[in-house]
């Protein structure tokens, strides 16, 4: 979407082709409602402001359409497509990376109580192994922010595929 478009498309649409990148209303909300923007580059500076930081309840919101790492999102709507973009470095087919993705995500959802979440674009499986294999050492309250940290990586990876420079 061109920037004139994204600065003159009703807040509906312009809401549902920002879910995708992050399914915050407030996150949402405050970049629709900051509108004209001179340039992209400004929408992603009230995108990363937008999202400093995210309460625990917009974590767990934006976390509850985040696939395990090493899974893919069914369907093939806009998320599911971004979604399998940034896993592209994942091959499903590789069993042994998939066993220690299934067990390391299980050992974090029991620690934490949420799926892992990491920016995987431009890693490399092991990698992302040995980022969750050191996140699960971390304390509960270092990992939160982490996990909002990445939250945002990821939201503002997205966007920049929404709208054009």
């Amino acid at each position: 979407m061109l920037l004139n478009e994204f600065n003159e498309s009703p807040a509906i649409v312009l809401a549902e082709a920002l879910r995708p990148c992050l399914d915050v209303d407030r996150w949402i909300n405050q970049i629709i409602a900051s509108r004209p923007y001179a340039s992209a580059e400004h929408v992603f500076a009230e995108a990363q402001l937008a999202a400093s930081p995210f309460t625990a309840g917009e974590v767990a919101s934006a976390l509850a359409h985040h696939p395990r790492i090493g899974e893919r999102l069914p369907g093939s709507g806009r998320e599911a497509a971004l979604s399998a973009a940034e896993q592209a470095g994942i091959d499903p087919a590789d069993a042994a990376v998939t066993a220690q993705l299934l067990d390391g995500n299980r050992a974090y959802e029991e620690k934490f109580g949420r799926v892992f979440l990491i920016r995987a674009l431009g890693r490399s499986p092991a990698d992302i192994l040995s980022a969750l294999r050191e996140r699960l050492t971390n304390p509960p309250e270092a990992e939160e922010s982490i996990v909002a940290g990445q939250l945002r990586e990821i939201a503002l990876l997205r966007l920049k595929e929404v709208i054009a420079p």
